[in-house]
């Protein structure tokens, strides 16, 4: 199973979406959206903001490892 390491993160409070490449090493706990400023933060049950607020899940998910 190849990774797949693009990720669409739409922002929750202005629906900006931005494709942003996931680290492979580690999960990404905070984005500052480029549009409004906000500082998002993964939601409760989540690694990180790309299995929050991504089209993708962060590659640890992806490889089952979380």
């Amino acid at each position: 199973m190849s990774l797949l390491l693009k990720s669409t993160l739409t922002c929750p409070s202005c629906s900006t979406t931005k494709v942003e490449v996931m680290p492979t090493d580690a999960c990404q706990y905070f984005y500052e959206c480029s549009a409004c400023s906000t500082l998002l933060k993964p939601k409760p049950g989540d690694c990180c903001v790309f299995c929050s607020y991504g089209s993708v899940p962060c590659p640890p998910i992806q490889q089952g490892k979380q």
